[in-house]
């Protein structure tokens, strides 16, 4: 089966970690199809030399290139729409996939044509993939993942490969700074698709430095309170359900950005 990869690239990306994210695709037990590489505003000379010579030697690896920085949710939008293959996978320019993750995938996908995506774990790494922190474990089947989601976000998002005619359905990514994956999603469950997680991981997924410290402060929780809401007015999730998510997710965001740390860490995997 063939299918595309899509990553959305931005100016402060790391060379060395563009380098691996790339030469993990090009090591893979099935290889994509096509590599659309979104390019989200101008880019450094390092990143520009990087891509250049990749295409050298994998023709596969094509680039969009937008004119200004316009947040993941539009480069995504932009980049399906070259994406000539219905099936997509979701990757991120800082992170690793695992040898076989493109052949688990399709071959859930081409045995389970009712469903729609399908992701994974990810092993959560600093530095280099030997130094393994945690590793986000979701739940497998359709129903516990609608469960899941009423609480968490029940996909990891660079971990995903869909159908694009559901993503389509279901109206795209909505401009929605760190949470468009999350709002995608409800709306595909929504529209009826169905979610599968494998059960183990296919993607090491890298934590940065300042990981806790950007999901801190009120900035990124007012983001998510909107979201809540929505959730509930669609009728995902019950008022109870809202405020819950809505208190505790303002909590957490409030912290120290070492004990947010923490909890993502210890308690939230």
């Amino acid at each position: 089966m063939e299918f595309s990869v899509l990553i959305p690239i931005y100016q402060k990306e790391d060379p060395k970690h563009l380098r691996e994210c790339l030469d993990s695709l090009f090591n893979q037990t099935l290889p994509p199809t096509e590599i659309i590489l979104v390019e989200d505003g101008p880019l450094t000379p390092e990143l520009d030399e990087i891509i250049v010579k990749s295409q050298q030697d994998h023709p596969e690896l094509k680039t969009v290139k937008l004119p200004k920085n316009g947040g993941i949710g539009h480069a995504l939008n932009e980049g399906l729409k070259h994406c000539t293959y219905d099936l997509v996978a979701r990757m991120d320019a800082d992170d690793i996939c695992k040898p076989d993750r493109f052949e688990a995938q399709v071959e859930f996908m081409e045995n389970h044509p009712n469903y729609d995506i399908v992701g994974s774990w990810a092993d959560e790494f600093s530095d280099n993939i030997s130094n393994i922190l945690s590793t986000r474990k979701l739940p497998e089947d359709h129903e516990a993942i609608i469960l899941f989601g009423k609480k968490r976000n029940p996909m990891n998002h660079p971990t995903v490969m869909f159908r694009h005619q559901a993503v389509k359905a279901a109206g795209y990514y909505i401009h929605s700074p760190q949470v468009e994956d999350y709002d995608l999603w409800v709306r595909m469950m929504l529209k009826g698709s169905r979610f599968y997680n494998i059960q183990r991981s296919l993607l090491y997924f890298r934590m940065s430095d300042d990981f806790a410290r950007r999901r801190g402060g009120w900035n990124y929780s007012r983001r998510e309170i909107p979201l809540q809401i929505s959730f509930y007015k669609k009728g995902y999730i019950s008022w109870w359900r809202m405020t819950q998510n809505i208190a505790i997710r303002t909590v957490i965001r409030m912290l120290p950005s070492s004990w947010r740390r923490n909890v993502y860490l210890k308690f939230l995997r």
